[in-house]
């Protein structure tokens, strides 16, 4: 017998993950949602993953568009994570951004991003799984990540190993 939802998040509560916000862009419409489940699968293809509740708008979207982009939150970005999570029509209307190559909107002053195609979509359980094909990315050095913890945002402490 599998365990509760109350367990299971309990239990993944205590693995840190990165935060990023997924976006894309289909007939001239543009969302984005806050996304932790993320992840590389591959270097060669170079495949990353996102997982998106079946509940969420964006879906149709990454569907029509077969791209989306990821951008990686530096650890003063909480508030534009809140941003992304809330339910909102125009969430690009208070937030910089500028298309990239695929025409996704890459947003200001983060981490870095990853622009990709749309490889594959998964049924998983309530969400989709999508493996995206990294066509375009760019890094910026000096920054720490934005993670998230427990139910709270936490940063990196240096040094602590």
């Amino acid at each position: 017998m599998p365990v509760s939802a109350e367990q299971f998040r309990s239990a993944l509560g205590r693995f840190a993950s990165g935060v990023t916000v997924v976006t894309t862009a289909y007939n001239n419409q543009l969302t984005g949602l806050t996304v932790s489940a993320f992840c590389s699968v591959s270097l060669d293809p170079p495949y990353i993953l996102i997982c998106v509740d079946k509940q969420s708008s964006a879906n149709s979207l990454i569907q029509g568009a077969k791209a989306f982009a990821v951008n990686i939150l530096r650890h003063d970005q909480a508030e534009l994570s809140n941003h992304f999570a809330r339910r909102t029509e125009d969430k690009f209307s208070s937030v910089e951004y500028v298309p990239g190559q695929l025409g996704m909107p890459l947003l200001q002053d983060t981490l870095g991003y990853l622009e990709c195609t749309l490889a594959k979509q998964v049924d998983g359980g309530d969400h989709y799984i999508y493996v995206g094909q990294v066509e375009n990315s760019a890094v910026v050095s000096g920054a720490e990540p934005l993670l998230y913890f427990t139910g709270s945002y936490r940063g990196l402490a240096p040094g602590q190993l």
